[in-house]
């Protein structure tokens, strides 16, 4: 039981970030490309590798973190369900290349946030 609530918690949270930071987005960037999708899977992709790469040297932190937060928060918080189905309306509204930019700039920069997670987790 304990192990759902750590998770759930973590959910809660990185769930309700990702809304937050979605409509930021919106507000900052304009609602007509999914910014805030990609600044949050950048972000998420940039983050979870620091912690895993991070919690991969640090072997006594308590296990219960990784679950409020690897599964918990970042599964929450990363959102590449909302990717997909963004990249299908636009593809839907026949705006082919703002869905191309959108899965290649994706895939691309999450990527990249993840090679300097790992690079900046593991020397942390």
């Amino acid at each position: 039981m304990e192990t759902l609530l750590l998770i759930g918690l973590g959910g809660f949270v990185g769930a309700n970030l990702r809304y937050l930071i979605s409509i930021w987005a919106a507000e900052q960037f304009g609602a007509d490309f999914p910014w805030g999708t990609i600044l949050i899977n950048f972000t998420g992709s940039l983050l979870l590798a620091t912690l895993v790469a991070w919690l991969g040297s640090h072997t006594t932190v308590d296990p219960r973190v990784r679950l409020f937060l690897a599964v918990g928060f970042f599964g929450a918080y990363t959102t590449f369900s909302t990717y997909a189905v963004e990249s299908m309306t636009l593809l839907q509204a026949g705006r082919w290349i703002g869905a191309l930019g959108n899965i290649l700039g994706t895939n691309l920069i999450c990527i990249l946030g993840a090679i300097a997670g790992f690079a900046l987790g593991s020397r942390l």
